[in-house]
This record gives structure tokens, C-alpha cells and sequence, in this order.
């Protein structure tokens, strides 16, 4: 049977994509090849949301193209993804040797596509049309149905698109505006994930804070995604709910209570800031202020004193001068999160930022990323030391990804906790005592590992 090898690029929502196109195919008799040099089709899936992440991908295609086309003419190359969706046939036209290029509504027609392309019914795909419903298609899973490791998450799409249009964003025009699924279909899926060994569940959304709000209406006071929530919570078996990635103006005081209410909502927010500069957050079209971004931190605080909070800044965005840039390391000092994925900011084609007077030098930027990135190591590994001596509650996923000795696990605030162990344990729940504190890594000490 043929093979097949997916790399994939960017975000949660990208993993997900990817695991679709895998099980579509697993179920139609392929088999997952371990590298790209053992694989009959070979498929990128690309994110768009800074350059790098572009070139990074067409720059694999290209050394790909010129591997396979000497050695193996008939492995079938393509793109999937934002990039794709952004570039159409575009990138074949810069890289002939390319087969099949898929966009983001397109991912359940992978596998056809694929079987055409390998036997001869098409010499080239590009498919980057709108298709209505298709949010609704993401629901293949690979979980358990490959190999021998149980796995005990899973991201479940609950949306696609956006409608946010932030200055600097390309998202709304590679994923479309906002779609949901139905809560019975969601809460479907989560059931059978359930019944295949899933204790915890991601929800995932472009703005996932945004689900349902034009077709479900507002119910004692519940917006539609706490009204999923709700349901969700509902699952028998299921351990954990997770969500991302939300919007500061998602988080209502009926989702600041649900984390009070809802047990099974882990006390864990990734909550984008982007900037501590009015001035900045106006420009990016984010909606929000400083003032309103740390009121949020705080009222969540206030309900789970130990809520892990993570974020995404730009540092380097348009006319930032010094004294703004300055206000995102004091935005920092006062949110206090427990980690940071720092941006230099990239100019998106067809963005408005993009055309923005006062771009700034790489230089700038690099500097700027660089004494960020010292800030938030300093300020996450304050928090992450304070760990040290507590007993933390963590899901057990399976080996470390360092040291396959190991095991590994994740607290309800999101922190990863290294301990002595083994694959009997996986997808149990733990309480470990933490003895030491690593960059962004917690280590228990399994002499007073107690099971719960």
C-alpha cells in the first residue's frame, strides 16, 4: 500500500488539519511513513501567518522537489494549509514539480485527490474554493487507531474562519469568516473520543470565544461558547476541557464563572495580548485596552489564584516607538504569565499593517524580541520555581519527549511535570510532588507519587 508523510507548520489548528488528512487516508488503506524518504506522498501543510513560516515551507518543497524528482519521479508532492489557500496556483507555477495544492476548506477531498493524482486521473490539483460546511467535516481522528500508543487528549475544531481582522493578520483571508459546528455534533465527537480512551479535550477555534455567536442565542446569560462548555462538561469520562484560542473580548463574567462551575474546566488560559500599548492595540484593530486586557487577569485570578496564563505579543509592529515598547515589558511585569510566544512582527500581503508608515528595522525588532524573551524567562521562571514543594494534579500523556525513560504529564494550569515512571501510568491522574523547576519543565519526585 502506499505511504504517506505530513509535515506540518504553525498552530493546534494546523496538528488538527493534519490528523484529519492522515485518518482520512489511514482509512482508505495507506500507511504513515516515519520520514519523508520512505513516503509515496508527501504533504506540507503551511502556515501564513509570518513570512518565515512561508519561506521555511517552500524552501522544504523545493530541496523535496529536487530529491524526488531524480531519485523517486512518481511521489506525489503537495500543499496544504493557509499558504496554500493564500498562494493558489501560484505555487505551482513557482514549483512545477508540486502536484497538489489544497486550501483550508479542503481538507476531507485530500484522499480522493491523492488517489487520483496516483493513478494518473489528474496530472495536477489545485483546490482553493469556499465550501459551504465545511466545518462540519473535520471530525476524523487518528487517535488509537495507529500503532500501539493510547492517546489520552485530543483537539476537537469546534469552528473555522475568523472575523476579528486584525491589522496584522492574514487569518480571515486564508481561513474565511467564522463557521461553527453544532453543539450536538461537537458533543458527539467528544463521546466517541471518550469511548477511545480521550480524558482530555482541546477545543479549537481561530477565535474559539467566538463559537456561535450569530446562531446561538444568549441563554441565562450564557454566551453560545459557554453554552458548549456547559455540554461538553456533560461527557461522561471525560477528565478535562482546554480551549484556544480565545479573544480578550470573548472573556465575558460568564466564562470568567465557568471556571469557577464548571470542574472539569482546567484552571488554564491562553489569552493573546499582543501589545501593553494603547495606542498599538488600536492600531492592530484588537478592541481592547491595557486597563480591559488586566482587568481580565485579574477576575480570572480571583476565581483560580492558580490559573496558568499564557500569551502572544508583537514586538516591532508599525511606528512602535521605545516608551510602547517599554509598556508591553511593564504589561508583562503586572500580568505575571507563566510563559509568552513572542512575534516579530512580519508584514502579511494584503494586510493593512503591511502598508503602515514608520516599518521598523530588523534590527529593531530582533533587539526588542530578544530582551522580551529575557523578561518573560525571568518572570515564567519566578512562577514556575514557586512550584517547587507543591503537589500537582497532572494527566500522564506518556514518555518524555526528552528522556523516553521517563514520563510525562500535564498540570490542570498547563505546566509540564517530568517524573519517574512508566507506560502503565499513562491516562492516569497523578498527584505528584514537584521537586525542581527546569526552563518551562517541572520534575516530581516519584517516591511520593500518589495516585488518585
Amino acid at each position: 500500500m502506499p505511504s504517506v508523510y505530513i509535515k506540518t507548520y504553525g498552530c493546534q489548528m494546523n496538528e488538527r488539519d493534519s490528523e484529519q488528512v492522515a485518518a482520512q487516508l489511514v482509512a482508505k488503506g495507506y500507511l504513515l511513513a516515519t520520514s519523508e524518504a520512505d513516503a509515496d506522498v508527501i504533504l506540507l501543510n503551511t502556515c501564513s501567518v509570518r513570512d518565515m513560516a512561508e519561506q521555511k515551507a517552500i524552501g522544504k518543497m523545493q530541496n523535496l522537489a529536487a530529491d524526488v524528482r531524480k531519485n523517486r519521479p512518481d511521489v506525489v508532492l503537495g500543499f496544504m494549509g493557509c499558504m496554500a489557500q493564500s498562494r493558489g496556483r501560484e505555487l505551482i507555477d513557482k514549483l512545477p514539480d508540486v502536484d497538489l495544492v489544497l486550501g483550508t476548506q479542503k481538507f476531507h477531498r485530500a484522499a480522493d485527490y491523492i488517489d487520483d493524482l496516483l493513478h494518473g486521473r489528474r496530472e495536477h490539483v489545485v483546490d482553493v474554493d469556499a465550501e459551504p460546511g465545511s466545518q462540519s467535516t473535520i471530525r476524523e481522528h487518528l487517535l488509537n487507531g495507529v500503532g500501539d500508543e493510547r492517546s489520552v487528549t485530543a483537539f476537537v475544531s469546534i469552528m473555522q474562519g475568523c472575523n476579528q481582522h486584525c491589522t496584522f493578520c492574514i487569518v480571515p483571508s486564508t481561513r474565511g469568516e467564522e463557521r461553527s459546528r453544532t453543539i450536538p455534533d461537537i458533543v458527539k465527537e467528544c463521546r466517541e473520543l471518550v469511548s477511545r480512551g480521550v480524558r482530555e479535550i482541546t477545543l479549537l477555534g481561530q477565535i474559539v470565544t467566538s463559537f456561535g455567536r450569530r446562531d446561538i442565542p444568549v441563554q441565562n446569560g450564557r454566551s453560545a461558547f459557554v453554552q458548549l462548555l456547559d455540554a461538553v462538561h456533560d461527557v461522561d469520562g471525560l477528565e478535562r476541557i482546554r480551549f484556544t484560542s480565545p479573544h480578550p473580548k470573548g472573556y465575558g463574567d460568564d466564562l470568567v464563572e465557568a471556571y469557577g462551575r464548571l470542574p472539569k474546566l482546567v484552571e488554564s488560559a491562553h489569552i493573546p495580548v499582543q501589545s501593553g500599548s494603547n495606542r498599538l492595540l488600536k492600531a492592530m484593530h484588537r478592541g481592547y485596552t491595557r486597563e480591559r486586557f488586566l482587568e481580565i487577569i485579574g477576575k480570572l485570578r480571583s476565581v483560580k489564584p492558580n490559573m496558568g496564563i499564557t500569551t502572544d505579543i508583537i514586538v516591532g509592529f508599525p511606528g512602535e516607538t521605545e516608551q510602547e515598547y517599554l509598556e508591553t515589558e511593564s504589561l508583562v511585569r503586572e500580568a505575571a504569565f507563566d510563559n509568552a510566544y513572542i512575534f516579530r512582527y512580519s508584514p502579511r500581503r494584503d494586510t493593512p499593517a503591511a502598508t503602515l508608515p514608520d516599518q521598523l528595522t530588523d534590527e529593531v525588532k530582533e533587539d526588542r524580541n530578544q530582551r522580551l524573551l529575557a523578561l518573560i524567562n525571568d518572570v515564567s521562571g519566578r512562577r514556575y520555581e514557586a512550584c517547587v514543594g507543591h503537589l500537582m494534579d497532572i494527566l500522564v500523556e506518556g514518555p518524555s519527549k526528552r528522556n523516553a525513560a521517563r514520563m510525562m504529564g500535564r498540570s490542570r494550569c498547563n505546566r509540564i511535570v517530568v517524573f519517574d515512571g512508566s507506560e502503565r501510568h499513562r491516562g492516569e491522574l497523578m498527584n505528584v510532588r514537584i521537586t525542581r523547576a527546569g526552563s518551562f519543565t517541572l520534575y516530581g519526585d516519584p517516591a511520593v507519587i500518589g495516585m488518585d
